[in-house]
């Protein structure tokens, strides 16, 4: 997945269903975070296990769902209102590679690269 640069990025802190799909998600996005769906931003999201993040995108032609299952590890992922809605793409991509970007030092390191 090629993340655009001019694109923010928004975590749902806490935990989501993770059967919901794209219209669950983007109602999900609309209701609880600072952008709305259609803005072309990325939506990440955490199943309550923490083995699947999903990312939700408007990419002008339509939404765009793209999942990640971890097998034997889990993600970091923050309780409801633990971290900042809003995250790097600098940040993302440790997330996805399972480094824990909520720990206070973490943040200070990936926010001053991105």
């Amino acid at each position: 997945m090629r993340l655009s640069r001019e694109k923010r990025i928004f975590i749902r802190t806490g935990f989501t269903d993770m059967r919901k799909q794209i219209n669950g998600l983007a109602e999900t996005a609309q209701a609880t975070l600072q952008e709305p769906p259609l803005s072309g931003a990325y939506f990440v999201f955490c199943g309550k296990t923490r083995r699947v993040i999903k990312i939700l995108y408007w990419d002008d032609t339509g939404f765009c769902l793209w999942q990640k299952r971890l097998e034997a590890d889990t993600f970091p992922w923050p309780a409801a209102d633990e971290a900042p809605d809003e995250i790097t793409r600098t940040q993302l991509r440790a997330l996805l590679r399972g480094i824990n970007i909520f720990s206070a030092h973490k943040r200070l390191v990936y926010s001053s690269v991105a």
